[in-house]
């Protein structure tokens, strides 16, 4: 018997969305080694000077690095946005009960790191990075769960899904509060200005290219602004209507069309012009032997391991959410793991967090050795949570009964 329509029409771009995340974390990962070659290779000293070359596109000059970071990560950040839209409106954290599971284990997998993180890094200038272990990275979270196979059932990839949307949401409230120096309040109203016409207009016109001059007049404003580009991205995402409009399925077009080009060339641009430390000259040595190293992760594996298994286990055992259809209890652990694997958000909050050059390569280094660990604990988990799923009662019923 074929599925429900509402079903049907949630899972399809789930599944696609997968299936694109799950791709590009081959080619993020291969990013990122690059980088690392690249500025650790006999013509390392050329990566710092080619991603610091000025570029000057109109009134705005910024290096090569920060054009990335600045600007073709808003596309990535309206991607989040849109995703975040569409799985609050249609799709799976659009229930009360089924978004609450996802949303507590998202706020423990958000305050547990950044807990655990000021704990070990003590006081000082190195505090302002807590927000760096809180993000989770879906391409890589979610390729790693791919890899595995069988072994996770759907259910498992969509609570691990689901958890880190709702932590890329956190993140983002996280970067526009928290990590913005000063704020030129007639840019930021110009902004609004802009977001409040965009809303009006939105039902006016179906092709999103009519939209195109305001949004990159959003874009400007919020930079100059003094809140972070990208946050304007996450604003023309939640803004774009998740149901159709005038019989046209706007957003599941926008989705089809940016999320590749997010996933397999900005991610991936972003991944190479941020993830080259230089290793040389006992540089790595040194960076294993600093606190602010082992706080970032410690905090990314430890951290998401108690926070979103302890948040999904405490809105189970209230009563308060339940467990994707066909998700056994025992693969929460090995999910919540995987959700310590941070990247690509991680490396952009150290960069916003950090000023001084060698606490940023700290803060990566602690990264790429959190990522790590945080994807072998979970594959070795999964491994001894064993395959199979639970048995099967109603598309929404959990093991255990809500209270």
């Amino acid at each position: 018997m074929s599925q429900p329509g509402p079903v049907r029409r949630a899972v399809t771009p789930l599944a696609e969305f997968l299936r694109t995340e799950a791709g590009a974390a081959t080619l993020l990962l291969m990013a990122a080694l690059t980088a690392l070659f690249w500025a650790n290779s006999p013509a390392g000293d050329s990566y710092a000077a080619f991603w610091h070359h000025e570029l000057t596109i109109g009134r705005i000059t910024e290096d090569l690095q920060h054009w990335v970071n600045d600007g073709l990560m808003a596309i990535f950040f309206f991607v989040v946005g849109l995703e975040i839209k569409r799985e609050l409106v249609v799709g799976e954290l659009r229930e009360a009960r089924a978004a609450l599971m996802p949303v507590i284990g998202a706020l423990g997998g958000v305050v547990a790191p950044a807990l655990i993180y000021l704990a070990l890094v003590g006081s000082g200038p190195a505090t302002s990075g807590w927000g760096v272990p809180i993000a989770t990275d879906i391409a890589f979270a979610v390729g790693v769960l791919a890899l595995l196979g069988a072994r996770a059932s759907g259910g498992a990839k969509l609570l691990l899904l689901a958890v880190a949307i709702v932590d890329d949401l956190l993140a983002i409230a996280v970067i526009a509060i928290f990590y913005t120096d000063h704020i030129e309040w007639g840019w930021l109203a110009f902004a609004a200005g802009v977001l409040v016409a965009m809303a009006a207009l939105r039902g006016t016109f179906v092709s999103p290219w009519a939209y195109a001059v305001p949004a990159l007049a959003l874009w400007v404003a919020v930079l100059e602004s003094g809140v972070h580009a990208t946050i304007a991205g996450v604003a023309l995402g939640l803004l774009t209507p998740a149901r159709p409009v005038h019989g046209r399925p706007v957003m599941a077009r926008l989705v089809h069309r940016w999320h590749p080009i997010s996933a397999y060339l900005v991610v991936p641009v972003f991944a190479l012009a941020n993830a080259g430390v230089d290793l040389r000259g006992g540089a790595l040595e040194t960076a294993l032997t600093q606190r602010l190293t082992w706080a970032v992760a410690i905090a990314m594996v430890l951290g998401k391991l108690i926070g979103i298994g302890g948040g999904v286990f405490a809105a189970r055992g209230l009563g308060v959410g339940v467990l994707p259809a066909g998700m056994p209890a025992r693969q929460v652990w090995p999910v919540a793991a995987l959700g310590g694997i941070g990247f690509t958000v991680a490396l952009f909050i150290t960069d916003l967090a950090f000023k001084d050059q060698s606490m940023i390569d700290y803060a990566k280094v602690g990264i790429f050795v959190g990522s790590f660990a945080a994807a072998l604990v979970g594959a070795v988990l999964l491994r001894l949570a064993g395959s199979g799923t639970a048995a099967a009662k109603s598309p929404r019923e959990d093991p255990l009964p809500p209270r």
